[in-house]
């Protein structure tokens, strides 16, 4: 009997294992990703112990074996001698949130060096990958080499996952995303954070979503997954601080990738939408903290301000785009460089009263039905395409008041695009408070109210 029959058998046995409450042990897990990784167990097997792991879990052994063995899997980020701290931040997901393009380079002007690792969309979630190549030339499929180099010539790299980095999650991910098993806490955490420690960190801050927008709706929940993934990368010796945001609406007013680039550009330039600059600002701050620039939160936000306002951030953007084969003219002509879409059309108020909803869902999905998100990897994407929502929960308006601009490729796409606004925006005549945009800070020491 060959090797990869053997495997699979002994696989047969760890499904087994799991999907009857038992626990793998870290050696198991460490080998179980060692071997996906160079193809020597079938996909059919692997779904069956993802489904195992979402229905019964992982303790926390388990989950940081599996995490460790996904990291293993490939290369690294090596930073040593650099000279200056290296740190990260990740978003667990979110419509309309382009944070990672304002703050990458607004942090490394600042004094950090950021290897910062995005996705790409997939489900009613945007990617920044895909936002990144709405710009005419720019290149985010840099090799381990060629981020390396650039974070260390200009302090930071906006670059996708490689073939080298955590191979092993890299499949793994396809495939939960394949078998309805995306959701499960303990994957996601080893998931992230396979990735994130890859990088050579000394710090990372995760933007951990909740509300009716995100991967884990649910408060409760999204507070345990960020308290996972922080005692990992603590474990690890990685800091790793969470703050806890609202995606119970859109974040900002574009939501659609070159539209996106648009809106990185204003925050950029010092203005932006208030929501989005505020998160910016406030995962920036931890960055800073975390690298030792400075020694709180209230003077790193002046430092960030300082940045913002002064062009040095916006300046460093034009670095980066140039670096990775970018126009930097979008950064004087964003219209004039980005894709634009053929038809624009502004929705209005049908009727007076206070918007009781703005459904983040809805508005995602609506942007893959226009042609500007993804259901599968293989799927292309209209960058032109999107949505500008001009109204939140809680707000009064006037019957004929604008509440949206759709942005389509055709007639029919304007049609859908309309619908969208029509099912997600709601009016009614009940005071609504939003929920704070953001409420907790996860650290190792514990969960603060923000």
């Amino acid at each position: 009997m060959g090797r990869v029959a053997t495997r699979s058998m002994h696989l047969l046995d760890l499904i087994a294992r799991k999907r009857d409450g038992g626990r793998l042990t870290p050696d198991e897990w460490r080998a179980f990703a060692d071997d996906y990784a160079a193809d020597r167990i079938p996909d059919y097997q692997v779904a069956a112990l993802l489904m195992a792991v979402f229905f019964r879990g992982l303790d926390d052994e388990e989950g940081f074996a599996l995490m460790e063995g996904m990291l293993n899997s490939g290369g690294r980020l090596d930073f040593t001698g650099l000279g200056k701290p290296v740190i990260d931040k990740h978003s667990t997901g979110g419509v309309g949130d382009k944070v990672s393009i304002p703050l990458a380079p607004l942090v490394a002007v600042c004094g950090l060096a950021v290897p910062m690792m995005s996705g790409r969309g997939l489900g009613h979630t945007g990617g920044t990958l895909d936002k990144l190549e709405s710009i005419p030339g720019f290149n985010t499929r840099l090799s381990l080499t060629e981020a390396k180099a650039q974070v260390e010539r200009l302090g930071c790299a906006l670059i996708g996952q490689t073939g080298e980095i955590a191979p092993a999650d890299k499949k793994l991910y396809a495939l939960r995303d394949a078998t309805a098993t995306v959701e499960a806490i303990p994957l996601i955490a080893a998931s992230i954070m396979s990735k994130k420690l890859a990088e050579g960190l000394n710090g990372l801050v995760l933007d951990v979503k909740t509300g009716a927008g995100a991967f884990m709706p649910e408060l409760d929940r999204a507070l345990t997954l960020a308290k996972t993934m922080v005692a990992i990368g603590e474990r690890c010796g990685c800091p790793t601080v969470a703050l806890m945001t609202s995606m119970h609406h859109p974040l900002g007013v574009a939501c659609g990738n070159a539209l996106e680039i648009e809106e990185s550009l204003e925050v950029l330039r010092g203005g932006g939408p208030a929501d989005t600059r505020e998160v910016t600002l406030a995962l920036g701050a931890e960055m800073l903290v975390l690298g030792r620039v400075t020694r709180d939160t209230g003077e790193a936000r002046v430092l960030l301000e300082s940045a913002l306002a002064d062009g040095r951030a916006l300046e460093m953007f034009r670095r980066i785009v140039e670096a990775q084969g970018g126009d930097p003219r979008v950064i004087d002509d964003p219209k004039g460089v980005l894709p634009q879409a053929r038809e624009q059309a502004v929705i209005t108020a049908p009727r007076a009263g206070v918007v009781q909803s703005v459904a983040p869902r809805t508005i995602g999905r609506g942007i893959i039905t226009l042609g500007g998100g993804r259901l599968t990897m293989e799927d292309t994407v209209d960058p032109s395409v999107g949505f500008h929502i001009l109204t939140r929960p809680g707000q009064h308006v006037t019957r004929g008041q604008p509440i949206s601009v759709v942005y389509a490729r055709d007639a029919s796409g304007m049609a859908a695009g309309k619908a969208c606004i029509a099912d997600a925006i709601q009016i009614g005549d009940d005071d609504v408070t939003p929920p704070a945009l953001i409420s907790h800070r996860v650290t190792g020491r514990g969960v603060e109210t923000f």
